[in-house]
């Protein structure tokens, strides 16, 4: 009786002890280390990654499909941006709605989130309203050269005023950038741009006021179209604003000393019409 004891007893302490083997050899097992996560610059709010994109070589433009699934609309999408305005093949519309802005004196807080400069405004004081519809204003961000180009020539800049409705559906309003006199709305920004990438966004000390910025005249062309980021996400309304603004070479060359060059090539228009306002 005393020797099946004994036998019960090295029986439990071999199985706990095997167990135990088991249980530390999970709990030691190399945890997968995750990449980070990269954002897309025309909705840096909502939208991640967990792939590297660039604007250049293998992970640049005419890779960003390959470089994961939920980029394929950059390879198979149909509704693409940015395009080439042709501006004799663009379609009057007399019936298009007007273009409400409504832009107020904002704090501006600044990024380099390593694809763009990005301005945050503190507040949803400003907006746009389209086709009876509010898009409030979620950020702001510059491109060169142009992503978009007008009878197949980029301007030297483009800046893109990115806004959100509250289904989150996105219209995008983009200025045309030439060279010209220095934009003094702006000023305060560019000295105080981030020459390399940021982990928080930084105040700027006086507001803005978007409306300044803005050209008198504001016929647009619209489409529609896409995010120009990965991944490349259809059904953004386009309103492009005929009548470039300026900025200063000085102010060029500041911000292509970041970015060289951080545009996305124009894409195919296929079957979209562009109406002007």
């Amino acid at each position: 009786m005393k020797s099946r004891k004994l036998s019960f007893t090295l029986l439990t302490t071999f199985i706990s002890l095997s167990l135990a083997g088991c249980s530390s050899g999970v709990t030691e097992a190399p945890k997968e280390e995750k990449l980070p996560k990269e954002e897309s610059t025309e909705t840096s709010t909502t939208v991640h990654h967990e792939t590297h994109w660039s604007y250049k070589g293998e992970t640049g433009p005419e890779h960003w499909g390959e470089l994961d699934p939920l980029n394929s609309a950059c390879i198979n999408g149909k509704e693409q941006s940015p395009v080439n305005v042709e501006v004799s093949q663009v379609k009057a519309d007399k019936q298009l709605e007007k273009l409400e802005i409504n832009y107020t004196s904002s704090e501006i807080s600044l990024e380099n989130n390593g694809h763009t400069i990005q301005g945050n405004p503190a507040t949803s004081d400003n907006f746009i309203v389209l086709n009876n519809n509010t898009y409030t204003l979620a950020q702001f961000h510059f491109h060169t050269p142009s992503e978009h180009q007008f009878n197949g020539q980029n301007f030297a800049m483009e800046l893109h005023l990115v806004h959100k409705d509250a289904n989150d559906q996105l219209a995008v309003v983009g200025l045309m950038i030439k060279e010209g006199k220095a934009n003094e709305v702006l000023e305060q920004a560019w000295k105080a741009l981030p020459q390399e990438k940021t982990t928080e966004a930084k105040k700027l000390a006086n507001p803005i006021n978007l409306t300044e910025i803005l050209p008198k005249d504001q016929q647009s062309f619209r489409y529609n179209g896409s995010l120009t980021t990965p991944p490349c996400s259809e059904n953004v309304n386009w309103i492009i604003l005929e009548q470039p603004i300026e900025m200063s070479k000085e102010q060029i060359e500041a911000f292509r000393k970041i970015f060289p060059d951080n545009h996305r090539p124009v894409q195919p228009l296929n079957e979209r019409e562009i109406r002007k306002s």
